[in-house]
């Protein structure tokens, strides 16, 4: 990546190394105990796979363009989930702060300018990372880069990360069956990994929009950083949405870097979001009935949980960072995978898969409907 002075616009060493530092401790357990859950989780992964691949009929494509049965899943701590991240973001982000450290090297000052805020902005991004690590139960990382700090991903290819003190944590919290949720998250994170290993042009199709929303950004890099410091500032302070000055309407970092050609793409990949985290909910609860006798109330306080959320600090990152789009991507895209299959079953729902053209755009995902007329509309009479 381009830097000015020797010093990138994030320093992310620095990031990591104030995620790690400023990340909650996990819940209280001992070393047997530890490496007990660790275990279960690896084994309830591998057993997922092959209740996700038989209610979903779907099947990993192996050769060239199929990442096939060879993506790994990774049980870590929260420092490990940051590591992965951090590489995450920093792959994911280049080509932007490349565009952003441009504009600054033609600022009077921006060398110093460079060396100075790359550190400041590490840590306000560490600050962040910190309070995400502790609420993240899996993620099915897409564009997980090779990583020695945190091995298991072949180029191209990507990982499932299961956080194990995160999951632990909730389960407490919620009194529930520990080794029934262990393999309700399963289900829902296989579902993730099934879904970029069966349909081999899904992840170069995220990445391209991503990208391209990321290529038409044209905002200055002072403006974007001072976004990111008020979602710091707030994690640091515990203080109110009101008092960080975070509007009724939800102003997020997201809301900051649209121009009209960015709320087109946005648009899009909501729609590929809310069909994915559908997805995986709509396959978790009817997967949950026969292999997870407890799933009716795992659901019911998970569901509580996500709607309550924990305090208002909580409240103030979420509007920041544009997780509570988040959420409603889990409720709608569920309501869409739901409505299709019970219309034209899971086989007609999986025309969903065949190309980027079958994807539900952001208006279909609120009327299903209008998806199975344009989908099918060839078979019908």
């Amino acid at each position: 990546m381009t830097s000015i002075g020797g010093a990138e616009m994030v320093d992310w060493k620095l990031a990591v190394a104030t995620a790690t530092r400023f990340v909650r401790p996990g819940p209280e357990v001992s070393r047997e105990e530890a490496r007990a859950v660790v275990a279960e989780l690896r084994r309830h992964a591998v057993t997922s796979e092959e209740h996700v691949r038989a209610f979903t009929r779907m099947s990993p494509v192996q050769g060239e363009g199929g990442a096939g049965h060879d993506t790994p899943v990774l049980v870590v701590d929260r420092a490990g989930w940051i590591k992965a991240n951090v590489a995450g973001f920093r792959a994911l982000l280049g080509p932007l702060l490349e565009k952003m450290q441009d504009r600054r090297a033609n600022v009077p000052g921006g060398a110093v300018l460079g060396a100075v805020g790359g550190k400041v902005t590490g840590v306000e991004v560490g600050m962040l990372l910190s309070f995400l690590a502790s609420r993240v139960l899996g993620q099915y990382e897409t564009f997980a880069p090779v990583s020695r700090d945190l091995p298991g991903s072949a180029a191209g290819g990507g990982r499932l990360l299961l956080v194990a003190p995160n999951i632990v944590h909730v389960e407490r919290e919620l009194e529930v069956d520990p080794h029934d949720f262990r393999l309700w998250v399963c289900l829902h994170e296989e579902t993730h990994r099934t879904q970029f290993t069966a349909v081999p042009w899904l992840r170069d199709h995220v990445e391209g929009e991503i990208q391209a929303f990321l290529g038409e950004t044209d905002v200055d890099p002072a403006t974007l950083l001072e976004r990111i410091r008020e979602a710091a500032q707030s994690l640091a302070g515990g203080r109110s949405p009101e008092e960080d000055g975070v509007d009724e309407g939800g102003r997020s970092i997201v809301d900051l870097v649209q121009t009209p050609a960015q709320r087109e793409i946005l648009a899009r990949l909501t729609a590929v979001m809310s069909l994915l985290e559908g997805h995986a909910d709509y396959v978790m609860d009817g997967v949950g009935p026969q292999v997870v006798p407890s799933v009716a109330e795992i659901r019911e306080k998970f569901q509580q949980r996500r709607a309550k959320g924990a305090g208002r600090l909580d409240a103030a990152l979420r509007r920041l960072l544009g997780l509570d789009a988040k959420l409603r991507q889990y409720r709608d895209g569920e309501r869409f995978v739901r409505a299709v299959v019970d219309e034209v079953g899971m086989d007609g729902f999986n025309r969903v898969w065949t190309s980027p053209n079958t994807l539900p755009t952001k208006a279909e995902i609120a009327k299903p409907a209008d998806w199975v007329t344009r989908v099918h509309r060839r078979t019908e009479p």
